[in-house]
């Protein structure tokens, strides 16, 4: 064996990229037994836009692509696309239910700012926040 050749031993388990609570999990399991087809996983995404500059988004996810980050948390699976995997790493998904609203937050530890409206978010990238 070379300086470079390990021997083969088990990888530990890494940290998901994002965790669920209870009421977000419910709250995905009940969205997806409702939806009108049989899809696979919710798909969890960030896109340009709002006042602060970025917004969270969500959609049925019929298919696995190759660079999903996958999340299996409480039952329920969480496809995070690629370019948004290091702007969730360590966020937190919520379901929060008030006598005006209904809907899914971030506890996101990336974001440095948010609108009043609470829509939009800035988030500075794991990675970035780590060379600081």
């Amino acid at each position: 064996m070379t300086e470079l050749q390990t021997a083969a031993r088990p990888r530990r388990p890494r940290p998901k990229a994002v965790t669920l609570t209870d009421a977000a999990a419910a709250r995905v399991r009940e969205i997806m037994a409702n939806a009108e087809k049989d899809y696979i996983a919710l798909r969890v995404g960030v896109k340009n836009g709002g006042c602060a500059g970025q917004e969270y988004t969500f959609a049925y996810a019929e298919q696995i692509e190759p660079l999903d980050e996958v999340v299996e948390d409480k039952g329920v699976t969480i496809l995070i696309e690629p370019k948004a995997v290091l702007f969730l790493i360590g966020s937190e998904i919520d379901y929060e239910t008030t006598k005006l609203a209904s809907k899914f937050v971030f506890r996101n530890p990336n974001e440095t700012d948010a609108c009043g409206c609470g829509e939009s978010v800035t988030i500075i990238p794991a990675a970035a926040l780590d060379a600081d």
